[in-house]
């Protein structure tokens, strides 16, 4: 306890693990988990790049940035074994790599990211229920030793938000899956109304949104929502 006591950062870590440990149970979306991560790494390790991937079917898909990267955030996209990212969740092994890391047999280059030639390259796998949820990279532009600290610290990040990060995912999915169930019922709700109104058949109807959205520049929900408003206004409802 003395030596805790007079060690700033085993109380660094102690909070760490208590933020992460206090913060389970929230039921967070995936985005806020996703930057909270970022912010943990960034309090914990000095690194010039974090980016954490999350695995989608066999892919895995750049979902956070330190650094900011809006044009390719949940474009760029990573199979499973391919660059050392790939690697990293394939194996469910850290990989650590002080300088020169392009030279690796296992890296891949992507053109638009200046990451690519930074030296150091840490990354970790982000498990729940030894299970491949995504990975964490941290990188440095100069060479830099990782120290088992380092590894241990952002290793225990992808044990222990690996769960929650997966819970979070399956929800945003659930979300997803719901909003387009509502958006096929508004749609042929809408549809409907054109075909009893305007007495056309089904593909003529949606025809005819698709022209709506065009001509006044809203998205087809915003027209199927207006449609059925107008219906419900002359039916007094």
């Amino acid at each position: 306890m003395d030596s805790m006591l007079k060690n700033p950062e085993s109380w660094q870590e102690v909070d760490f693990l208590h933020e992460i440990g206090s913060r389970m149970a929230a039921a967070d979306s995936l985005d806020s988990i996703l930057q909270r991560i970022l912010q943990f790494i960034s309090d914990l390790v000095r690194c010039d790049s974090c980016f954490v991937y999350i695995q989608q079917n066999d892919q895995l898909v750049l979902s956070a940035s330190k650094n900011p990267h809006t044009d390719l955030l949940h474009k760029l996209e990573i199979a499973v074994g391919q660059g050392i990212t790939g690697w990293v969740a394939e194996h469910r092994e850290a990989v650590a790599i002080p300088s020169n890391a392009s030279s690796d047999p296992r890296f891949r280059r992507f053109n638009d990211l200046p990451e690519d030639l930074f030296e150091a390259f840490l990354s970790v796998p982000i498990l729940s229920r030894g299970r491949i949820v995504g990975v964490i990279n941290l990188q440095h532009r100069q060479p830099h030793h990782h120290t088992e600290r380092e590894i241990r610290l952002i290793s225990t990040i992808g044990f222990l938000v690996g769960a929650e990060l997966e819970l979070a995912r399956i929800e945003t999915e659930k979300a997803e899956m719901q909003r387009q169930l509502e958006m096929r019922k508004l749609m042929e709700r809408a549809k409907g109304i054109l075909q009893r109104q305007l007495n056309l058949d089904e593909e003529n109807a949606y025809l005819t949104m698709q022209k709506l959205s065009r001509q006044k520049r809203k998205p087809m929900r915003e027209i199927a929502e207006a449609i059925i408003l107008g219906e419900e206004l002359r039916a007094g409802v």
